[in-house]
């Protein structure tokens, strides 16, 4: 409970929010950061996973490049970068761009291979080029996976890029490492609680952001009740028997004729 209480008292510290190093200084920094690494990863993943799933080929490659850079830790990165000279700013963006590329690849990629070869053969056989059937009709379709895969990149980052601390660069980062190394415990959890709710909020941005710009047809639909049937005895529907007509008693049009008696001659 102490940990937590100095992790409030921090957060309600005035001093800590503004100023040289603030909170809000920081977060301007961790939010640029965060765009630099996003934007690089989608420069490289975006044109080759449009180029692969549209010619709908090199699947295993693709799943070979986005497993192999997902195994690759980011700490480690950060260090290799370090040990050649690059520090701060640059370092974190170019390793924080790897760790961005495997969900950016492999949902631009599987968004384009899920479109349905019939609606690319009909683009065909109304005259469309492929860039344009790729523009026009396969883009479109697969946009909402390729947002998502956009969405989850941008979390990653926003969640990795603290790390930029270790190796000199600013970020909400830094006010957790500070406080390890000053052993306040309280500065620590009101760090990582700080990194945790800038993620959260990116998140939720990003998905109405996603859900404004996906076609009406694209969107997930509603889910809604089950039509309860009629219970009017009188309707046509599958809420009762359909009403049977019956002819009305002495009706002639129903009755049959008289048979004449037949007499001998």
């Amino acid at each position: 409970m102490d940990v937590l209480t100095e992790a409030l008292a921090w957060l309600n510290d005035p001093l800590n929010w503004t100023g040289r190093r603030g909170v809000l200084e920081l977060t301007a920094a961790h939010l640029r950061l965060s765009a630099l690494a996003v934007l690089l990863a989608a420069a490289v993943a975006l044109p080759a996973g449009v180029w692969l799933g549209h010619r709908r080929r090199g699947g295993a490659v693709t799943v070979v490049l986005a497993n192999t850079s997902r195994a690759l830790p980011t700490f480690a990165l950060l260090t290799i970068f370090a040990s050649t000279g690059l520090f701060g700013a640059t370092a974190t963006v170019l390793a924080v761009a790897v760790f961005a590329v495997p969900p950016i690849l492999g949902n631009t990629f599987t968004g384009l291979m899920e479109v349905d070869a019939d609606v690319r053969d009909a683009a065909r056989g109304m005259g469309m080029s492929g860039g344009r059937s790729l523009a026009a009709v396969e883009l479109p379709l697969a946009l909402p996976l390729i947002g998502a895969g956009l969405r989850t990149a941008t979390t990653q980052v926003l969640a990795t890029v603290p790390l930029a601390a270790l190796v000199g660069g600013t970020s909400l980062g830094s006010i957790i490492v500070e406080g390890m190394a000053l052993q306040r415990y309280g500065q620590v959890v009101a760090g990582a609680v700080l990194v945790a709710a800038l993620c959260l909020l990116v998140e939720g941005v990003l998905a109405v952001v996603q859900h404004v710009l996906t076609p009406a047809p694209m969107r997930t639909p509603r889910r809604t009740g089950a039509r309860r049937p009629s219970r009017d005895p009188d309707a046509t529907g599958t809420g009762g028997p359909a009403p049977t007509t019956r002819a009305p008693v002495g009706d002639p049009a129903r009755e049959p004729a008289p048979r004449r008696a037949v007499t001998g001659s």
